[in-house]
């Protein structure tokens, strides 16, 4: 799985509007520094978010931009889909769609496999989680495994 720059920057976008809490508002240019993500590129994600119905926004000398719904009810996966798609694609394809054959036949359940871990690791944490720096036990059990850190 590849997280490109565009998911990377929403996720730290809404993790923003998450810390400042459900009543605030924040500019985008705020979101900008506070991330250090370039404003007209986090412009446009915040519009999609909007969109995707994770953000409200406000115009305005009091406007800005806030999360649509509590920070709890957000998974990171919800953030990445409305910020780049499906979590996991094979050449832009969803899985399900794909089909092998001959000795390659088994890397559709493999690569539903991979999905449905993405799936379970993404759609657990919540922006709540990673705001107040509070992952899931079974996160952090993971993240904890030596071989986890390495690039083979």
């Amino acid at each position: 799985m590849r997280i490109s720059a565009r998911a990377d920057y929403a996720v730290r976008a809404a993790l923003e509007l998450a810390a400042a809490g459900s009543e605030a508002s924040l500019k985008a240019e705020a979101i900008a520094a506070a991330q250090g993500i370039p404003h007209k590129f986090l412009e446009g994600i915040l519009g999609d978010l909007r969109r995707g119905g994770l953000v409200v926004s406000r115009r305005g000398g009091q406007g800005g931009y806030r999360l649509a719904r509590a920070a709890e009810s957000i998974a990171i996966a919800d953030v990445i889909r409305v910020a780049d798609g499906p979590l996991v694609s094979v050449r832009g394809v969803r899985p399900p769609e794909l089909s092998y054959c001959g000795p390659a036949e088994s890397l559709l359940p493999l690569w539903i496999a991979v999905r449905a871990n993405v799936r379970k690791v993404l759609g657990e944490v919540t922006l709540a989680h990673v705001a107040a720096a509070k992952l899931p036990d079974e996160i952090l059990s993971l993240a904890e495994d030596p071989e986890a850190w390495t690039n083979p």
